[in-house]
């Protein structure tokens, strides 16, 4: 039906109509990013939303290539809902330790050994200012060191944390 070789004809009209051209462009992550962290409350969307994406950027170009890594829109909106979920607990808190939470929290226990310390440095180039948050696990951390305790064993740091 190639109108340009001899011998074809052009397409009816009514056939033309169902096989119209179809721009498609890649989605602008950063402002979808802005917008949704503005839907959660955060006020510094705009700084936020381009620390997050480029985060998913360098992680794409400088860790490994695994089959269970993604770096997309999916990440980037579990990693909003994450923050979204942690700034409705803490309203008042500082929005950059929020979404530097959930990036760990979210993306830390995907990756390997090897790619875990170039995420921490790439997290700490984006964010330099911004305190690491600490897990609050008092309650499991006081339960663990009495379990510990109760088996005669020596409740060391390492140890702890491990488990």
């Amino acid at each position: 039906m190639n109108p340009t070789y001899k011998g074809r004809q052009e397409l009816p009209d009514n056939l033309k109509a169902l096989f119209r051209p179809v721009a498609m462009m890649v989605p602008d992550y950063k402002l979808i990013a802005e917008i949704l962290l503005y839907s959660f409350g955060f006020k510094d969307s705009t700084w936020l939303s381009n620390k997050l994406v480029d985060t998913f950027n360098l992680c794409s170009q400088q860790l490994s290539d695994q089959f269970h890594y993604d770096y997309g829109m999916r990440a980037v909106k579990s990693t909003i809902a994450a923050a979204g979920l942690l700034k409705r607990n803490n309203i008042n808190g500082d929005e950059s330790e929020i979404v530097l939470k959930a990036l760990i929290d979210i993306n830390l226990p995907k990756f390997l050994e090897q790619d875990i310390m170039l995420f921490q440095y790439i997290i700490s180039d984006l964010f330099p200012k911004t305190k690491k948050p600490e897990k609050q696990l008092g309650l499991l951390t006081n339960s663990i060191n009495d379990s510990i305790k109760d088996l005669n064993l020596s409740p060391i740091p390492g140890f702890v944390k491990k488990i």
